[in-house]
């Protein structure tokens, strides 16, 4: 995938429907494994509970893996329409978990439903969405010189600029959008400033339409 959407951060959230506890948490991953983790952690905390359901959905290889469990809760009542709040938001790298705590009446399949799913809307609601879309983390040496003409550069073409180091040059590491390598190492003589040298240090994924 060259672009998808992700939570910037995790939250909670808790929802009470006739007297049985909703807790939903919401977790940012990177994979299946960060899933299992999360989940086994969640069980642990809340081994009281009746029911720990899930939903996730992770980029494996380019394509995107979905889970869910009802754990124990009747079929298609609580993973599955967790699973599909995350597919119509189309968020990706995202684990929900919502704890239950029976409150001893029967809610039928339909106050499920609503729970589960207004647990989990309630903490995505609570944190920002970010889109992210394949990029290069690069090193890139200027001239003292040509420093400030190089941060306009850089500001203007989703740029971000995460280190600088002042030797000799100034050696910069800079995150950019696949589409801005070629950009930056081609043309850059047409912006009046001059790249000493320049080193791909690794491919990953990166804010889109950074606001710098």
């Amino acid at each position: 995938m060259e672009v998808y959407k992700t939570i910037s951060e995790n939250s909670q959230a808790e929802v009470v429907e006739k007297k049985s506890k909703f807790i939903a948490n919401t977790f940012k991953i990177e994979t299946e494994e960060d899933a299992e983790k999360y989940i086994k952690q969640i069980k642990k905390k809340y081994h009281d509970a009746r029911h720990n359901c899930y939903a996730y959905r992770v980029i494996n290889n380019s394509q995107i893996i979905q889970r869910f469990s009802d754990d124990g809760e009747p079929s298609g009542t609580a993973g599955a329409p967790m699973l599909a709040i995350l597919e119509k938001l189309e968020l990706t790298n995202v684990l929900v978990i919502v704890t239950r705590y029976f409150g001893g009446i029967l809610l039928g399949t339909g106050g499920l439903v609503k729970a589960y799913s207004e647990a989990t809307k309630n903490s995505l609601e609570k944190v920002d969405t970010v889109t992210l879309e394949k990029g290069y983390l690069m090193e890139v040496v200027v001239p003292y010189s040509d420093l400030e003409k190089f941060k306009y550069f850089c500001k203007h073409n989703e740029i971000l600029i995460k280190k600088e180091n002042y030797i000799d040059n100034i050696n910069l590491y800079i995150e950019l959008p696949k589409k801005m390598k070629d950009v930056l190492l081609k043309e850059y003589q047409n912006y009046n400033f001059k790249i000493i040298k320049s080193k791909i240090m690794e491919e990953r994924y990166i804010s889109k339409n950074i606001d710098i």
